[in-house]
């Protein structure tokens, strides 16, 4: 059974940081790609970071130069560093993988295959 589980999430006043972490069970992180999306209230899903099967890190446009994806293979969990954050970086975050090897793009992942629940990031102004 595949589980990825989202943490670090919560409420932050605007220009704050945060720190989400993305534990993985059941699958490694090595050889696939990994990313995370978001989704405001009324909005569609959209790709926020994502880091390929190579390691390379790709941003969606909005979030760029604010915030940083990485992971730890041997820790199972990958990280979104959240910084100068905004009200309209308000909405669920999710956590995604793929089944094997994937490019990315524009912050998200070619494949998609596995997700977690989500986890909730509120900016007030």
């Amino acid at each position: 059974q595949v589980d990825l589980v989202e943490s670090g999430g919560g409420s932050v006043q605007a220009g704050g940081s945060l720190t989400l972490s993305c534990r993985v069970a059941g699958i490694t992180l090595r050889g696939r790609c990994m990313g995370w999306f978001r989704q405001g209230s009324g909005k569609a899903r959209e790709g926020v970071a994502a880091i390929d099967s190579d390691g390379a890190a790709t941003y969606g446009d909005s979030v760029k130069g604010r915030f940083t994806i990485s992971k730890d293979i041997s820790k199972y969990t990958l990280y979104l560093r959240m910084n100068s954050l905004q009200p309209e970086d308000t909405g669920i975050y999710y956590c995604a993988a793929s089944y094997a090897r994937s490019q990315s793009s524009d912050g998200a992942c070619y494949s998609n295959n596995y997700w977690g629940q989500g986890i909730q990031v509120t900016v007030s102004s």
